[in-house]
């Protein structure tokens, strides 16, 4: 982000790339792994649409505009290639927040419309949800604009810390032992609230503690 772009050096992948090379491998993988669960609806019938029948297209994109951001977003993170060009960065980091913004608007109409049909708990986690999504990105946004880049980068984070969150919420959703702690209904709202902030408190505690070390 701060770093100058090495176009002049050609990109070479070492050994020490494997771990962030293997981190976006299972970014792709979880997200498709989400995608993939929702398959049915591309029937566009309104027997696999239930709810979202009306809201169909808007459904579709969210989800589609989601999976984009999440892979493009763990790119960004990839120090590497964020050193290597500044422009790449630039571009991609463009895609993801094209990628939020239509997923987050989209996720906005869903969580006043559709998210009712199952009770106000549920949607009003929801809307937080993507309020908090949002401005998130906006500021990460803002504050690359004013070449505040350490503040972007901590806001990048905070991001996508919240965009990976609806994926964890949704694969938790389908584990055996959580299902039978209740209905859909009782225990997603809880579920929801704990996937993004849980894990944006745990990411204060530790950019704190590397704070007072210095």
């Amino acid at each position: 982000m701060e770093n100058k772009a090495t176009n002049n050096v050609k990109f070479k992948l070492h050994t020490t790339d494997i771990f962030p090379l293997l981190i976006w491998a299972f970014a792709i993988f979880i997200t498709w792994t989400f995608m993939h669960g929702a398959d049915h609806f591309l029937d566009l019938t309104a027997q696999s649409l239930g709810k979202y029948y009306d809201y169909k297209w808007i459904l579709i994109a969210h989800i589609t505009a989601g999976g984009v951001a999440i892979i493009s977003g763990m790119l960004q993170f990839w120090k590497k290639l964020r050193n290597y060009s500044r422009k790449l960065h630039r571009f991609i980091g463009f895609i993801y927040l094209l990628a939020v913004l239509t997923s987050g608007l989209c996720a906005v109409v869903l969580a006043f419309t559709t998210a009712y049909q199952v009770n106000l708990p549920y949607a009003f986690s929801l809307q937080i949800w993507v309020s908090v999504w949002l401005s998130a990105s906006f500021i990460a946004y803002y504050a690359a604009i004013k070449k505040k880049f350490q503040l972007h980068k901590e806001w990048m984070i905070r991001s996508y810390i919240v965009t990976v969150a609806f994926v964890i919420s949704g694969l938790t959703l389908k584990i055996p032992y959580v299902q039978s702690l209740g209905s859909f209904e009782d225990i997603s709202p809880s579920l929801f609230w704990f996937g993004w902030a849980v894990p944006l408190y745990i990411y204060e505690v530790i950019r704190s503690s590397k704070m007072m070390a210095k």
